[in-house]
C-alpha cells in the first residue's frame, strides 16, 4: 500500500508541475523535439535548443517570483509575457551569428546558472523559510531527479538491447533518442515537481488545507537525511580540513617563490572555494561539533587563501593578458572573498546574501561593457598590437612578417592570436582581415610558425605537406618514399636499388641511433653520401630555442624540402608529414618523406 501511495504522490507531483510551470513544459517539449530532429537529421539546431532551454529557465524562475510576490492571474500572465519577450530577445541575439561560438555558450551557461540560483533564492526572500532550507530542497531534488533519470534510462537501454538481440534490429539512434527524452524532458520536470510551493502572496489563492500540505512538504523536503549528515560531517569536512592544511603549507613555504606563477594551483584554489561555500550552506542547519567547527573556522580561512589566489591571478595577466577564463577566476575570487567575510560576520540564516552576490557577479560577467568577453577582447587586441608595433611589424593596418623577433614575443603573438581566433575575434581586427585563418595564414602573416605552451615546457613540432602543392622532380634520377618512425633497436633496411648509366646504386636506411640516417652507396659498396636525419629534423625544429609547441599545416613543397649534396650526389627530402614529439622524457622523431636522388 505504501508503494502505491508513493507512486501516486510522485505522479501527482508531476501533474502539478505541468500545471504550475506551463511555459517551462512547453519550452522543454520544444527543446526535446528540436534535439530529436538534430539527432535524426544530423543538422545543427543549437541556436533553437539554447533558446528553448533559456525560455524554460526563465519560465520556472518567473513562476517562483509570481508565487512569492504576486497572486493575481493578470500578474502571472504578465510575467509569462515577459518570459516570451526575453526568450525572443535571446533568440534574435544568437541567430545573427553563423555558428554558436564559445562566447555564446559561456554567456548562456552563466545566465542559466544565475537563473537557477534565482529560482532557489527568490521564493525565500524575506520569508520565514531560509535560503539554507531552499538550497537543501533543491539539492535533494537535483540528486533524486538525476538518480531516477539514470535508472529509467538504464532500464530503457536494457529493454532496447534485449529487443535488438532477441526480436528485431533496433535503430542505433534509438538509444540517444531515449536519452534525449529522459534528460531533456523527464529529468527537469521531475526536478521541478519535487520543489514545494513556498509561502508567499500566491497563498491568497489557496485553501488552508493546501497551505498546510505545502508547509509539511517544505519541512519534509528541507530536512537533512541522516546519510547526508554523516557524509558531510564525518567525511567531507575532515577531508576538506586536510586539504586546507596542505594548501596552507604549500602557500606558506612558497610565498616567495613558485606560488605566484604556479598554474596548477589556480584551479585547486577555485575548487577549494567552491567546496567550502557549498559545504557551508549544506551544513548550515547541522548542530554536531564538526559542522559547528566548520562554520566558525572555514569562512575565516577562506578569505586569505582566496585573496592570495586573486593576487596571483592578477600578476599572471601581466604575461598572458586577460582571457575570459582568467576574468572568471579573478571575479570568482572576489566573490569568494566577499562571501567569506560575510559568512564570518552574519548569522547562518542570512546566507541568502550569497545567492544575491552570485547573481550580481554573474550579470556583471555577461553584460557589456565590463563583461568577460568585451574586456578580454580589448585586452588581447591591445597586447597583440603593442607587441607588433614594438617589433616594427605593424604599419598602415598591414602586418610585416618578421622571423627575428624574440622567443618571448613569438609566444605572446602566438598566444594572443590563438585566443582571438578561438573566440572568432580576428575578423574584426583590421590588420588581419576577415579571412584570416590561424592554420593557413599564421606563418605567412608573421614570418614564424605558431607555437603554444605545453605542460612539459618543451617544443613538440607538427608539420604536414599541402597535398595540392606541385613538386618538381626534374633533374633527379629516382624518386622514393621513406618512412622514419621511432625505433628502440638497431636495424638497417634496404630502401631501394636503382640503375643509372649501367651502374647499380643502393639506398639504405639506418634507423639507429634515432632518428637514423639515409646512406647512398654504389655497386662496389662505396659510400657516396649520407644524410643524418637528425640534421633534417633539426631543420624543421623551428622552436629549437623556445619551449612551445610548433604547428604548421599545409606547407608548400618548397617549405617542406631539405637538400644535402656533395660532388658525388644530391639528396632532397620533402616532408609529407613530420612530428617531433617532446612531451615525454625522450624526444621521438617520426616522419614520412619523398626522397629524390641525383647522381653526379
Amino acid at each position: 500500500m505504501k508503494i502505491t501511495e508513493k507512486l501516486r504522490e510522485k505522479l501527482s507531483g508531476l501533474y502539478e508541475a505541468l500545471s504550475r510551470y506551463p511555459l517551462t513544459v512547453i519550452f522543454l517539449t520544444a527543446a526535446a523535439v528540436v534535439n530529436a530532429m538534430a539527432i535524426h537529421q544530423d543538422v545543427d539546431y543549437t541556436k533553437y535548443l539554447l533558446t528553448y532551454v533559456v525560455g524554460a529557465s526563465l519560465g520556472f524562475t518567473l513562476q517562483a517570483a509570481w508565487e512569492r510576490f504576486f497572486y493575481k492571474t493578470s500578474h502571472r500572465l504578465a510575467l509569462m509575457g515577459l518570459c516570451l519577450v526575453l526568450t525572443l530577445g535571446y533568440f534574435l541575439i544568437v541567430r545573427q551569428y553563423t555558428t554558436t561560438s564559445v562566447e555564446t555558450w559561456i554567456r548562456t551557461s552563466v545566465a542559466l546558472l544565475a537563473l537557477l540560483i534565482a529560482y532557489i533564492w527568490v521564493p525565500v526572500i524575506k520569508s520565514r523559510i531560509s535560503f539554507n532550507e531552499s538550497f537543501m530542497i533543491a539539492f535533494k531534488a537535483l540528486f533524486n531527479s538525476l538518480l531516477f533519470s539514470g535508472v529509467i534510462f538504464l532500464g530503457i537501454t536494457l529493454i532496447l538491447a534485449a529487443v535488438d538481440l532477441l526480436l528485431f534490429k533496433v535503430p542505433e539512434k534509438s538509444y540517444i533518442h531515449a536519452l534525449n527524452i529522459v534528460g531533456m524532458l523527464f529529468a527537469p520536470i521531475y526536478f521541478l515537481s519535487l520543489i514545494p510551493v513556498y509561502p508567499g502572496e500566491s497563498d491568497k489563492n489557496r485553501f488552508p488545507e493546501e497551505i498546510e500540505a505545502n508547509q509539511e512538504k517544505i519541512t519534509r523536503s528541507a530536512s537533512c537525511p541522516k546519510f547526508l549528515e554523516i557524509l558531510i560531517s564525518y567525511i567531507i569536512i575532515p577531508l576538506l580540513s586536510v586539504y586546507t592544511v596542505i594548501l596552507v603549507i604549500y602557500i606558506a613555504t612558497n610565498i616567495t617563490g613558485p606560488f605566484w606563477t604556479d598554474n596548477r594551483l589556480e584551479p585547486m584554489l577555485v575548487g577549494f572555494a567552491v567546496g567550502v561555500i557549498l559545504v557551508y550552506i549544506l551544513s548550515s542547519r547541522l548542530e554536531n561539533k564538526f559542522a559547528v567547527y566548520f562554520r566558525k573556522i572555514f569562512p575565516k580561512v577562506l578569505v586569505p587563501i582566496v585573496v592570495f589566489q586573486i593576487v596571483s591571478s592578477v600578476l599572471r595577466t601581466q604575461d598572458t593578458g586577460i582571457t575570459y577564463g582568467r576574468y572568471y577566476v579573478i571575479l570568482f575570487g572576489i566573490f569568494a572573498a566577499v562571501t567569506g567575510v560575510l559568512l564570518s560576520l552574519m548569522p547562518v540564516r542570512k546566507n541568502g546574501i550569497i545567492a544575491a552576490l552570485l547573481i550580481g557577479f554573474a550579470a556583471i560577467s555577461i553584460i557589456p561593457p565590463v563583461d568577460a568577453f568585451t574586456v578580454s577582447r580589448a585586452n588581447q587586441v591591445a597586447m597583440l598590437t603593442s607587441v607588433l608595433i614594438e617589433n616594427n611589424m605593424l604599419g598602415d593596418d598591414t602586418v610585416t612578417p618578421n622571423a627575428t623577433v624574440s622567443e618571448e614575443d613569438k609566444k605572446t603573438i602566438s598566444d594572443t592570436i590563438s585566443y582571438l581566433s578561438m573566440m572568432g575575434y580576428t575578423k574584426d581586427i583590421p590588420y588581419l582581415g576577415a579571412d584570416f585563418d590561424l592554420y593557413d595564414n599564421f606563418y605567412n602573416t608573421f614570418g614564424f610558425y605558431r607555437y603554444q605552451e605545453n605542460p612539459y615546457g618543451q617544443g613538440s613540432v607538427y608539420l604536414s605537406l599541402d597535398q595540392g602543392s606541385p613538386l618538381s622532380i626534374s633533374g633527379y634520377d629516382t624518386f622514393v618514399v621513406v618512412n622514419f618512425y621511432y625505433q628502440d633497436t638497431k636495424s638497417t633496411s634496404l630502401v631501394c636499388d636503382f640503375e643509372k648509366d649501367g651502374k647499380i646504386y643502393t639506398l639504405t636506411q639506418e634507423k639507429t641511433p634515432s632518428p637514423g640516417a639515409l646512406r647512398l652507396t654504389d655497386e662496389a659498396g662505396e659510400e657516396l653520401i649520407t644524410v643524418n636525419m637528425q640534421d633534417v629534423f633539426d631543420h624543421f625544429d623551428t622552436s629549437a630555442g623556445g619551449n612551445y609547441t610548433t604547428s604548421k599545416d599545409a606547407m608548400s613543397a618548397e617549405e617542406a624540402t631539405y637538400t644535402q649534396g656533395n660532388d658525388k650526389a644530391d639528396i632532397s627530402l620533402v616532408a609529407m608529414f613530420l612530428n617531433i614529439e617532446k612531451s615525454g622524457a625522450e624526444t621521438v622523431y617520426n616522419g614520412d618523406f619523398y626522397v629524390l636522388i641525383k647522381i653526379k
